[in-house]
């Protein structure tokens, strides 16, 4: 298959009309580790939103992603904040996930130009290992190199390249589950900032759930300041 052919099958099984998951992230810097625990919720390709459970300081922070806008509401100040501009290339929470990876995370094809360059195989899984090259220079990762899986049509790895070439980040996809009889979806995820020396961030997923009955109200902006 080309590259096309390849992505069109991995947006048909990563692509859902709504899910709900509880999500466990853990920051493992050089002198501390942090671990969060979210409720997330998604519709479409598009909108999703989450909300902080643990740690009790951060409990009742929010974010809300709908389209190209992405918004987080404090709840120590009270206040709704816009991410944009400078701030969306900051690590959320500190860690090596920035606001700007979830804003791309669903524009792939739109963004990149494809190639298959090889076959490999990755943890014992076969896989088409593809380069994708930035459209343009507004794409926040100018060279990506994507391994997927032949079976399930999930990217296992992702290594994210500067225009002068230095890799920036590194991403790892594990723990593949079924959902159904063709959905497969990774509940590890592994992201290492190859810029920040000594730290990565792990994000587990549990009580994954496809094809939930969502209410539009969590898909607002009235959701986000709602104690």
């Amino acid at each position: 298959p080309n590259a096309k052919e390849i992505l069109d099958a991995m947006d048909a099984n990563m692509t859902f009309e709504s899910r709900t998951a509880t999500m466990t992230m853990t920051v493992e810097g050089r002198r501390r580790t942090r671990v969060y625990q979210m409720q997330s919720y998604g519709r479409g390709t598009t909108d999703s939103a989450l909300t902080y459970l643990k740690p009790t300081r951060d409990k009742g922070t929010k974010m809300l992603k709908l389209g190209n806008d992405l918004w987080i509401y404090m709840p120590s100040i009270d206040r709704t904040q816009k991410i944009s501009g400078h701030m969306l290339r900051k690590g959320m929470m500190g860690s090596d996930l920035s606001y700007e990876d979830m804003m791309a995370a669903d524009a792939l094809e739109d963004s990149y130009t494809s190639t298959v360059i090889g076959s490999e195989t990755l943890n014992g899984r076969a896989c088409w290992k593809l380069e994708m090259l930035a459209k343009d220079a507004t794409v926040s990762y100018p060279k990506r190199i994507t391994w997927i899986d032949k079976e399930h049509f999930i990217a296992l790895k992702q290594e994210l390249f500067a225009l002068s070439g230095m890799l920036l980040k590194t991403w790892t996809m594990t723990n593949i589950a079924s959902y159904g009889e063709r959905r497969h979806f990774p509940t590890k995820m592994v992201i290492q900032d190859q810029i920040k020396k000594g730290s990565r961030t792990i994000i587990e997923f549990t009580d994954l759930t496809f094809g939930v009955d969502l209410p539009n109200e969590v898909f607002s902006k009235r959701w986000l300041e709602r104690k």
